[in-house]
């Protein structure tokens, strides 16, 4: 299957061959770009007809009562008579794939009075009846709301309700859980299996992430490149993974039982698969000793620290006038060369904080000592100095880089604010040089935003905070969108760039997997309040409060170390 675009042909999809057995759960995995997400959208008959052209194959589907049907020889009204009732899925982003202008309840009656002919009361009647089901227990309040007026979580619950409406025989389930804190990640992996084994419904569960897929796949597909590389089931899949992609995959994420010094790439992988005549992974992983680092804390927290934050507090004030306290009585210290991971839930404060400690958005009370001097005591133009000294690397690349700059207009914007360069030279000479050390090209230097990937736009939002010479960066989800190998990728920069320059951090994520490895200590926040601080492995290995311990226990296993307990776990609420 290939696209047809202004550059030429792309092959998406090249002979690709698989089954989906009966009440089975399928993993697809693979990076960004592999073909699983075009995969689902051939399987649904929603290829773009303009673009997309099918070269050959066949896609078989068995219905209820044993008839094969080819679903890529039916007609646009003989595919929406499957599509939604048969087959269905759960898309990666509810916020996009639900209208804003219908409320949830109508949207998801639609599909009953479509697909079943129900009457609007009927189908109100239902509707409510499955909003129940997938554990929205205020369905009144639900079915009224628009999309913005929910959670990423209940959007989420609210499309797998629209889903199973109709009971479909088969649901896809494309990367239903990748943007959501691993507290929610877990109630819809649950939800998604009761339901698969209330109904009996095949699932092709697809996502980029094998540790998810560990904890609910029978089967998993690995895709590179359009090509499905490796097949197994999935025990087999994490014991003895054959390709080398797959090899990477599974090495590349944290796990909590390994603190590595440098994590493992699938390009490291591949790399030895091509020079290796075994095949075998690279090079041995070195590892942090225990008293490697406590000799490391003993030196970070001998130190002064470079901010302290004492009782600092911001509140907003929501549409309805009510007030919403953001971050409540917060008082911790950074110390230099530190990486303070900040971890919590969805709506728990982590970004209102971050951004009140650079003040870009006001604090109520408190205070933010920067070396001694308090932030919020400055006037704006007191502050202006000290803004250099201080950066943030936000969550989506794309929204914070301005879409008419090119990359290398962004990077040396805060050298002209600063007057950290005078000449426009001097200027891209060194903007030049930040893109290439977070591994992008000279040749970057012209290119706009919407010319390069997900991963690439991250490096050069790191590079453009880097281009004040600060000595504080928050970094907030700065990886959450991205998947795994690219994430990895990611993270070894961010520790080989903190080493050269010198900067502390505040890492701010809901994934607690890479706030472990990537931080000296971790601060817990639960609804604007800090719940725990403890230094990472400590905290990891002995949590103090309830909801750490919740939130740890949600955390998807994966890698080796981790696949008996991962596929344990399954077991267990497969038999519950």
């Amino acid at each position: 299957m290939d696209f047809e675009t202004g550059q030429g042909t792309v092959q998406a999809i090249n002979q690709i061959s698989f089954q989906l057995k009966e009440g089975e759960c399928l993993g697809l995995a693979g990076e960004s770009g592999s073909g699983k997400s075009v995969t689902a959208m051939l399987l649904m008959g929603l290829l773009p007809a303009s673009s997309a052209r099918i070269r050959s194959g066949e896609v078989i589907y068995t219905n209820a009562e044993g008839k094969h049907i080819n679903l890529l020889q039916l007609n646009a009204s003989d595919i929406r008579s499957i599509r939604g009732k048969e087959i269905a899925i759960v898309f990666q982003e509810p916020g996009s794939s639900l209208n804003p202008v219908i409320s949830c309840g109508n949207q998801l009656a639609e599909s009953l009075i479509v697909h079943l002919k129900l009457s609007s009361n009927e189908a109100r009647l239902k509707s409510l009846a499955l909003l129940e089901e997938v554990g929205l227990s205020e369905s009144e309040r639900i079915y009224s709301s628009f999309p913005h007026e929910l959670s990423g979580g209940q959007k989420q619950r609210v499309m797998i309700a629209m889903a199973i409406a109709c009971r479909p025989r088969i649901l896809i389930a494309d990367e239903p859980t990748t943007a959501l804190d691993v507290s929610v990640q877990k109630n819809i992996l649950d939800l998604l299996n009761s339901l698969k084994e209330k109904y009996n419904m095949s699932v092709l569960f697809i996502s980029h992430d094998l540790a998810v897929l560990a904890s609910v796949a029978n089967r998993i597909l690995v895709m590179q490149k359009g090509v499905i590389v490796e097949e197994n089931t999935t025990e087999q899949l994490f014991r003895k993974p054959s390709h080398p992609y797959t090899k990477g995959l599974i090495a590349c994420r944290p796990n909590l039982s390994l603190r590595p010094k440098r994590l493992p790439t699938v390009e490291d992988f591949i790399k030895a698969a091509h020079t290796s005549h075994s095949g075998d992974a690279p090079a041995p992983i070195a590892f942090q000793e225990i008293e490697e680092r406590k000799a490391h804390h003993h030196q970070l927290y001998a130190q002064k620290p470079l901010i302290e934050i004492v009782n600092l507090n911001t509140t907003f004030h929501s549409n309805a006038g009510a007030k919403v306290h953001a971050v409540k009585k917060v008082s911790f210290a950074i110390y230099p060369g530190e990486t303070l991971g900040l971890v919590g839930e969805s709506g728990s404060g982590k970004t209102s904080l971050g951004r009140s400690i650079l003040r870009l958005i006001e604090p109520n009370s408190g205070e933010v000592l920067f070396n001694g001097k308090d932030l919020l005591s400055l006037s704006n133009s007191e502050l202006r100095p000290l803004r250099k000294r201080m950066q943030m690397v936000f969550q989506d690349p794309f929204s914070s880089l301005n879409p008419r700059m090119t990359i290398g207009e962004a990077i040396s914007e805060p050298m002209i604010i600063h007057g950290l360069a005078l000449k426009e030279e001097e200027r891209k000479d060194k903007a030049i040089q930040l893109l290439e050390r977070v591994g992008l090209k000279a040749s970057h230097y012209h290119r706009l935003p919407h010319e390069f990937s997900g991963g690439q736009r991250q490096r050069a939002g790191i590079a453009r905070a880097l281009a004040s010479e600060p000595d504080f960066i928050i970094f907030d989800e700065s990886v959450s969108s991205l998947d795994v190998s690219a994430q990895a990728l990611i993270l070894n920069l961010i520790n080989d760039l903190k080493e050269r320059y010198k900067f502390t951090c505040l890492f701010i994520s809901h994934d607690l997997s890479v706030v472990r490895y990537m931080s000296d200590r971790v601060v817990v926040m639960q609804k604007g309040a800090i719940e725990e601080i403890a230094e990472a492995d400590q905290l990891f290995a002995s949590p103090q409060s309830t909801y750490t311990q919740g939130l740890i226990a949600s955390i998807p296993l994966g890698g080796t170390e981790d696949i008996d307990l991962a596929i344990a776990q399954k077991r267990n609420r497969n038999t519950a």
